[in-house]
């Protein structure tokens, strides 16, 4: 299950940069599938897109017959889907750090990790199920920007996934963002469950990633 479809009122153009930031590199043909309208009317925004350097096409071959041609979002894409403030953030950071210290740094991400931790606390007070809890962060993030959404394997763990960063910049500057937000997961999500980070945009990858497990699913395994 993950977030509904955010494209309404937007242009053909943006409803595919949007379906290529959510569900990664696709073919024309399963883009004009999803956004009902046809491969070719997808392959001729694609081709207008690539032009403009937000997207880009390379074959892949897939099981037997030809290979496919996939298009997936470029640098320039994926900067289509701003960081919040990034620029004012980051020399917020770099000067706190230059006149108080690293040490000034640490206490305003712990700070902003405790607002984060009671706030979420307090949005899923009542979510009894661990769904229901994962179900609310991902309205909670979705709302704060990070395109959230989330899958159940089947195995009776979840896969929780954030397709964009609003504060990657602030991020890459400073990775104790990324510690506490997975600490804030864990806090609120339960004693009972694990939390683990499997995809990570720092790291080069599309999305972060997160397998939220039972804590007797982890055990048994």
């Amino acid at each position: 299950m993950l977030n509904p479809d955010q494209s309404q009122g937007r242009s053909p153009a943006e409803r595919i940069l949007l379906a290529l930031k959510l569900q990664g590199p696709q073919t024309a043909a399963a883009l004009g599938k999803r956004l009902s309208i046809s491969g070719e009317a997808a392959r001729q925004q694609l081709v207008r897109l690539a032009e403009d350097g937000l997207v880009n096409a390379w074959s892949e071959a897939r099981g037997v017959g030809r290979p496919s041609q996939f298009w997936g979002l470029t640098a320039s894409g994926h900067a289509e889907f701003p960081d919040t403030h990034a620029e004012l953030t980051v020399q917020l950071l770099r000067t706190i750090r230059q006149t108080l210290g690293e040490a000034a740094v640490d206490r305003i991400i712990a700070a902003r990790e405790e607002e984060t931790r009671a706030g979420y606390r307090a949005a899923l007070e009542g979510a009894k199920s661990l769904r229901e809890r994962v179900e609310k962060l991902v309205r909670l993030r979705t709302a704060e920007g990070y395109m959230a959404g989330y899958e159940e394997p089947g195995d009776g763990t979840f896969l929780f996934v954030e397709n964009h960063c609003p504060i990657c910049a602030a991020a890459a500057s400073c990775q104790g963002f990324c510690r506490a937000e997975i600490n804030v997961f864990r806090d609120i999500l339960g004693k009972d469950v694990a939390v683990e980070r499997t995809e990570h945009i720092l790291a080069g990858a599309r999305r972060c990633a997160y397998v939220i497990a039972p804590a007797i699913i982890e055990g048994a395994a």
